[in-house]
């Protein structure tokens, strides 16, 4: 059996990470569609979009080292 982060991580976790994919999607599409449409604005608005998503994403990482850690420790 494979233990993937998704199948031992904690709810927590799980969350941050959907929510980072989520994100940095939608910052990414509004910037394709600002490109598109030569909305500055637009633009203006995706770049802080991705900068959550990305801010969250590592928000899950630290999420996830503070959950193995505890999980080590307690096999000692």
């Amino acid at each position: 059996m494979l233990n993937t982060p998704w199948e031992t991580g904690s709810p927590l976790y799980r969350k941050l990470l959907v929510s980072a994919l989520a994100t940095t999607g939608l910052g990414i599409l509004l910037a394709l569609v600002a490109a598109v449409t030569g909305a500055d604005a637009l633009f203006s608005l995706a770049l802080p979009v991705i900068a959550v998503g990305l801010v969250t994403h590592v928000a899950g990482v630290l999420i996830r080292l503070r959950d193995t850690r505890r999980r080590h420790s307690g096999n000692r």
